[in-house]
């Protein structure tokens, strides 16, 4: 048996788990990444982030790791083959059956660690209505805060490296360097979006977008920067911050002061 995966157990196992218990979700995305990354990106950090994370601190904190959610809200890429995407009620639906399925074990925390900047609108939602719905404590974190929500963009992307750029490239190189086409990776940093203030990435107007909205080649960012090393410092500040994340989470209580 594999640490601390609930699918794994059997349902009397289930039964029994404690009510203080975490239940960990990761929520990937299956879609285009530009021509040099594999469709499976997000699924990709997400899922191995939720796993390592859960290894090293599951007996510490009751955490327990489920199947990902791999097919998402990702519609801003559809143009682009081998997206696979849910509509926006679609995966709100989802999520709300998940929920309700958790609720009904013992576990009363759910935490989705979402790997997918497109969700995160959505999963906020299906948040609070669980919490209404079922009484779960529920939470949304990501491997780090996308840079088209407020998060830090390296300065050389000039605050467009959301997607494909030299962040998720150097974790991809890191994880799965095999599945990297760095021969094909090609800088694409729409020049035009730096001088605005606040309509921008991550400002505080947003704007509804399609990948293709600023290059043909679904990239936004500079992956010819990425490398390993770069990926595994990254992956490393994720994993640390996922560790006290969870510990805040443990910890969590709703209630008056």
């Amino acid at each position: 048996m594999s640490p601390r995966r609930l699918a794994e157990l059997t349902s009397p196992a289930v039964a029994a788990l404690p009510p203080h218990g975490i239940a960990v979700l990761p929520v990937g995305a299956v879609e285009q990444h530009g021509p040099h990354l594999p469709l499976l990106t997000d699924l990709l950090v997400a899922e191995t982030l939720a796993a390592d994370a859960v290894a090293a601190h599951g007996d510490e904190h009751e955490l327990w790791l489920l199947p990902p959610l791999a097919c998402t809200k990702s519609n801003e890429h559809a143009w682009a083959a081998g997206t696979l995407w849910l509509g926006a009620a679609t995966l709100m639906a989802v999520v709300h059956d998940l929920g309700r399925s958790v609720a009904n074990t013992p576990l009363r925390k759910l935490v989705f660690l979402n790997g997918h900047g497109g969700n995160s609108a959505l999963l906020n939602v299906c948040a609070r209505e669980l919490r209404l719905d079922f009484g779960l404590a529920t939470f949304v974190m990501h491997p780090s805060l996308p840079p088209d929500q407020g998060g830090v963009s390296p300065a050389e992307e000039l605050g467009t490296g959301i997607h494909g750029g030299k962040d998720e490239t150097s974790l991809v190189l890191h994880l799965r360097p095999d599945l990297v086409r760095m021969d094909l990776a090609t800088r694409n940093v729409p020049q035009r979006l730096a001088g605005f203030e606040h309509v921008r990435f991550g400002g505080p107007v947003s704007f509804g977008w399609s990948s293709d909205d600023f290059g043909t080649d679904g990239t936004l960012g500079d992956p010819t920067l990425a490398t390993a090393g770069h990926g595994a410092a990254l992956y490393a500040g994720m994993l640390r911050q996922a560790g006290e994340a969870f510990a805040e989470i443990a910890r969590f209580a709703h209630g008056r002061p």
